[in-house]
């Protein structure tokens, strides 16, 4: 029966493989290259007869055989030495793929640590609390905010944020500027220009994602800047904003309308204690 093997596991079993051949076609090699060598050694050798007239009948059909097979021993040298090329080739190539594999498997573990922590409080400052380090930690932003919609004013307004000041962030109109817009349209904006000597403005981001439940955006992460580490987004990066911005929303709205009814019930119980307060009595 066949042993089975995780996906981790094959390329680096894979590369095994490779390098069995690899080391088989060097010891090959190296063993032509010796019979080679004795080849043209004997050549040299009934050469030298030929010259002192020590030859037999035959010599000159034995030369032909030799040189013929010195040939076939060089072209099965090449062909070994070009298939060397190709291993080490496509072994470099499972490198690379194991490395990306990788990296997205550790990526996916993190989103689903941070989206196991996003679900696992209704508390509401906690909850924005825990996207700013997801988004700190798993995307590698320095300078961002988190806004959420004002229905009735009909605006962005920022609830969080690192790097800056929740208030240096003004509130921003549904449709205007590049904030705006993305609020308007439910579409992700993304600056081609991300270096980290461009000077950071609070109305272009290079980054911005909306926090959708379904169609509806019922907030913002706006990007500013990256880690010095971070130079640009990976083709990860987008995927896993996509999926920070589902999941964050979720929390983000829930914990939102559990802190509300709390208060709700908050103010109704107190309004119920005063109805059934006993009064007290008037000494007479």
């Amino acid at each position: 029966m066949t042993e089975k093997k995780s996906p981790g596991e094959w390329p680096r079993h894979k590369a095994e493989e490779f390098l069995q051949v690899f080391y088989k076609g060097a010891e090959f090699t190296k063993e032509l290259m010796d019979e080679n060598e004795k080849l043209r050694y004997r050549i040299m050798q009934i050469e030298e007869q030929v010259e002192n007239k020590d030859s037999d009948p035959n010599l000159k059909d034995r030369l032909v055989k030799m040189e013929q097979a010195i040939k076939s021993l060089e072209e099965d040298k090449e062909r070994l030495l070009r298939r060397h090329e190709e291993v080490e080739k496509e072994n470099k190539d499972f490198a690379d793929r194991y490395i990306v594999v990788q990296e997205e498997n550790n990526n996916l573990a993190n989103l689903y640590i941070a989206s196991h922590q996003l679900h696992s409080t209704l508390d509401y400052k906690e909850v924005l609390r825990i996207v700013l380090e997801i988004v700190i930690n798993l995307v590698g932003a320095e300078t961002f905010c988190l806004m959420l919609l004002d229905e009735k004013h009909n605006e962005m307004s920022t609830v969080a944020a690192e790097g800056i000041e929740v208030h240096q962030v003004k509130n921003i109109k549904i449709g205007k500027g590049i904030i705006g817009k993305v609020a308007k349209n439910g579409e992700s904006y993304f600056s081609e220009n991300i270096t980290a000597d461009v000077e950071i403005s609070l109305e272009k981001p290079i980054a911005c994602v909306p926090l959708k439940i379904k169609e509806n955006v019922i907030g913002l992460l706006v990007i500013y800047s990256l880690l010095v580490q971070k130079a640009h987004f990976k083709s990860i990066d987008y995927e896993l904003f996509n999926l920070l911005a589902s999941h964050a929303a979720t929390a983000i709205y829930s914990a939102k309308l559990y802190s509300q009814s709390e208060r709700k019930l908050s103010t109704i119980q107190g309004f119920l204690d005063l109805l059934t307060e006993t009064p007290q009595r008037k000494p007479e």
